[in-house]
């Protein structure tokens, strides 16, 4: 295809949702089986998906790939390359997509590797989540930490330049020295890019069932694990880009941030969700269901919805102040006919308490501070646009 026509195609992100875990991690609400008799089953499905929807798409252009979980790689280097095929083969892919897998370090092979990244996949998502083997057994994790740094040798060995790192923090029995030190041994790894969760107790988990006998770190304490993770991490040359993202130089996760900034992507498989063409829609939590209603034709869908204007302008102000690009108020008097004044005054009283910045090209982020309080910020600034009336005209 000519590069002109396709300068003018919509970005689109595709995603891949591979539900096949080696066994359960205590703190996990995610949507994942351990049987893996249907895997050739489920590659069949989503291949069969994924070439029904491409002619949908025909006006887009896919720049990123992720395919993550689950565990993607269980499915090895020939079920993955086998749906990265039939996405190259239905969907417009751009040469420099950035194309992501997720993985335990146990699951990491050199012939895994070796036939990914000869397919074409760069970018690695590996779930590390701290270096302490007891916190690890407790969580349920599949690994030791030496079994990461393995993983991690290997990967670079194989050439992949792009590696992302799972942390938590906040973990039971979990100190603040501990925290320190997880980050410091994974600097030493010297990922491209490092995500840094505190563990969050769902409910229905093995996890909750036992959270009242387990000494989990209060809400001051994960918020001085944070704080002190952005300082940590600073001064290890990663970029500080969304709440619980950093980054080296160039190494944001472009696939991630087309969420927050509310790009197009497409989900395929079990409970994968979809923004796309004015509408948002999930597929059934059900991998026989979704593999049989692939088959026959039967309903796959759980939930549709159009996206009101409105409510599309109240996902700029919650996405945007995840991240350091924050909110631009030209931008968003522009593509959303509100007024941004309103909003503004409530955040130069969140300037004065050190919990927002306003940047010389007059954009809007939060500061880490702010990060901690971001519920209770996007919150109040909700309130305010609900009360705004839309601008009668366009400004020139």
């Amino acid at each position: 295809m000519p590069i002109f026509a396709r300068k003018h195609k919509t970005p689109l992100g595709i995603y891949v949702h591979v539900p096949f875990c080696r066994s359960k991690c205590t703190y996990c609400d995610f949507y994942s089986v351990c049987d893996n008799s249907l895997q050739d089953q489920y590659i069949d499905a989503v291949c069969t998906h994924i070439r029904e929807a491409g002619e949908a798409a025909s006006l887009h252009i896919v720049d990123t790939i992720y395919f993550g979980g689950g565990t993607p790689s269980l499915l090895g280097g020939e079920g993955l390359s086998l749906i990265l095929s039939a996405i190259r083969k239905s969907f417009d892919v751009s040469d420099d997509a950035e194309i992501t897998f997720e993985a335990n370090p146990d699951s990491i092979t050199d012939r895994l590797l070796r036939r990914l990244r000869s397919e074409g996949f760069n970018r690695v998502s590996l779930g590390i989540q701290t270096d302490n083997d007891e916190q690890l057994s407790q969580l349920g994790r599949p690994h030791d930490y030496q079994q990461a740094v393995d993983a991690v040798k290997k990967i670079r060995r194989h050439g992949f330049k792009n590696l992302s790192v799972d942390l938590m923090y906040g973990l039971p029995g979990q100190s603040i020295q501990n925290w320190i030190h997880a980050l410091a041994n994974i600097s030493k790894l010297n990922p491209e890019h490092i995500s840094c969760y505190g563990l969050k107790i769902e409910p229905g988990t093995p996890l909750c069932k036992q959270a009242s006998a387990l000494e989990i770190p209060d809400d001051d304490l994960q918020a001085d694990m944070y704080l002190s993770a952005i300082s940590f991490l600073a001064d290890k040359g990663y970029r500080q880009y969304e709440i619980s993202n950093f980054c080296k130089k160039g190494n944001v996760s472009r696939h991630n941030l087309k969420y927050w900034q509310g790009g197009e992507y497409l989900g395929f498989g079990p409970n994968a969700s979809s923004d796309f063409g004015g509408q948002r829609f999930t597929f059934i939590r059900d991998l026989r269901g979704y593999i049989a209603g692939i088959k026959e034709n039967g309903q796959i869908l759980r939930e549709v919805e159009d996206v009101p204007f409105r409510e599309r302008a109240g996902e700029y102000i919650m996405m945007g102040l995840r991240t350091v690009y924050g909110l631009d108020p030209k931008e968003y008097e522009k593509k959303y006919m509100l007024p941004f004044g309103p909003l503004e005054e409530k955040l130069e009283v969140f300037r004065s308490r050190k919990l927002a910045v306003r940047t010389f090209d007059g954009r809007w982020h939060l500061t880490g501070e702010g990060f901690l309080l971001s519920n209770d910020i996007i919150t109040d600034l909700l309130l305010i646009q609900d009360k705004c009336k839309p601008i009668a005209k366009r400004k020139k």
